[in-house]
């Protein structure tokens, strides 16, 4: 069977949130910050990058540590974090990466030759008086850089706005020389937030964080993570600096407002901030965004959905799946990982994970890993109790006869198969306690046809769910 496309797109054990992909060449690049597995703050690990041909995404490739923490001067120690960054390439040619260190007001600038180089760091944007943006009376801080060049003009976006927070006015843009450092305009508002909002067609909303921008024909789309945090929202217009328009939301990780398969009002997953970017793919486009595991805000993961235009422009919302970049629907057949949910929800019907540093408790399901940060080893899903419900979308079903999975636990009860998330059960699969990964299966028919599965543990204590299995009925040693 030829390898799809999933989502998480990258490994299981590959915390890269914030994503800014780009197609370079033949092949597509993903940048972001980088979080570590069970860390304790945001954005704790150095910046990596990943890239795959364009012709298969489901071919990614490590290209390896492209910018350490300690490289930019006012860090030397490390003791800073490197928050979410972009990329743009310059006039020269050259490949320039825009940040912002956790605790500083200023952007950070490193350039390389090549898209996934070892990068060095080249300076700090400043005003032709040589005072770093960020820095002079009546600047706000500087947050999530997002970057467009045209030309010799770069477009620097930035901005971070809490709800009821007076001193900040909304996402700004700043124009830069070809020098990709200068201030030649700006900053102005591009996006209000929320204190500033009236009247602006962003109300309910608004600016939070997570500035990016992209053209599309003579369009540009602006898009950002509003004030609820899980969505990323877009705007548009016909200039970069002005006349931004808002025009709704393409996704949220937790799958809110959608309501083609749900109420819109219940969350899917558990969630918390959002960032990402959209990015065009031998004539197709792609939204990439992040989720949350492990039970906090600080092990997040990329992930990526197909995206298509109106004739108008706009953009419809689309939901979460275990598809990803994958041309389709994944097969029906086969063991895939249970980290693939693209739903994981239980009747707790919480939405967030908690403020950062809490760990939701143990009622929830998370999806988590035993080994250390950077263990390339398979994720699974944990503390599913009574319930607990993974759901997985799509698979091109025919014939299936058969399911396995893969469960521990201290644990008595079943799983029950279904193809909606409120849908009957097509089988039941008992479980019961072991301490080391079990397989359970049960014979019973999925219907034909493009399905979603969602298997729904009921029973006693909690078990964890490594991997599910479809065989269909001409296969043979199953």
């Amino acid at each position: 069977m030829k390898k799809q496309g999933l989502n998480p797109y990258l490994p299981s054990w590959e915390y890269i949130p914030d994503g800014e992909p780009y197609v370079f060449g033949d092949r597509v690049y993903v940048y972001g910050s980088h979080d570590r597995f069970n860390g304790h703050a945001y954005c704790l690990n150095d910046y990596v990058c990943w890239s795959a041909p364009v012709e298969d995404l489901a071919d990614w490739r490590y290209e390896g540590v492209i910018y350490k923490k300690t490289q930019d001067p006012l860090n030397p120690d490390g003791r800073m974090c490197l928050y979410a960054p972009d990329v743009t390439v310059g006039s020269d040619g050259r490949y320039y990466l825009y940040y912002v260190l956790d605790k500083v007001p200023i952007v950070s600038v490193a350039v390389c030759n090549t898209p996934a180089g070892r990068y060095e760091f080249y300076g700090y944007v400043k005003y032709a008086d040589g005072t770093r943006l960020g820095e002079r009376e009546g600047d706000e801080p500087q947050f999530d850089p997002g970057v467009l060049t045209e030309g010799d003009t770069t477009y620097l976006y930035t901005g971070f706005c809490a709800v009821g927070d007076l001193s900040r006015s909304g996402a700004r843009v700043t124009v830069l020389a070809s020098d990709m450092l200068t201030v030649t305009e700006g900053p102005t508002v591009v996006a209000p937030s929320e204190p500033y909002s009236q009247g602006s067609g962003f109300e309910g909303h608004e600016f939070f964080e997570a500035p990016s921008i992209r053209k599309k024909g003579d369009t540009y789309y602006f898009i950002y993570s509003s004030i609820v945090m899980h969505e990323l929202c877009y705007a548009t217009s016909k200039y970069p600096t002005k006349d931004f328009v808002y025009q709704g939301v393409i996704v949220s990780n937790s799958d809110l407002h959608i309501d083609s398969y749900k109420p819109a009002a219940k969350p899917m997953f558990y969630s918390s901030n959002n960032h990402g970017s959209i990015v065009e793919i031998r004539g197709e486009w792609h939204i990439f965004y992040h989720r949350h595991t492990n039970g906090t805000n600080f092990s997040r993961q990329g992930c990526s959905e197909r995206i298509e235009f109106r004739e108008d422009g706009t953009i419809p919302q689309v939901e979460m799946t275990s598809c990803g970049p994958n041309s389709g629907p994944l097969a029906g057949r086969g063991e895939y990982p249970a980290y693939l949910a693209c739903n994981l929800f239980c009747r707790d019907e919480a939405i967030y994970t908690g403020a950062p540093g809490e760990w939701m408790d143990s009622r929830f399901p998370k999806i988590t890993q035993d080994g250390r940060d950077g263990d390339e080893e398979i994720g699974y899903i944990a503390n599913m109790r009574d319930s607990a419900t993974a759901g997985f979308k799509y698979f091109h079903c025919e014939g299936i006869t058969k399911v396995k999975i893969k469960v521990r636990g201290y644990c008595r009860g079943a799983f029950e198969i279904k193809t909606a998330w409120d849908g009957p059960a097509y089988g039941r699969i008992p479980v019961d306690f072991t301490n080391i990964w079990t397989e359970y299966a049960a014979d019973l028919v999925i219907p034909d046809g493009i399905q979603a599965l969602y298997f729904t543990y009921t029973g006693e204590g909690g078990a964890s769910l490594a991997s599910f299995a479809l065989s269909v009925s001409w296969q043979l040693n199953d």
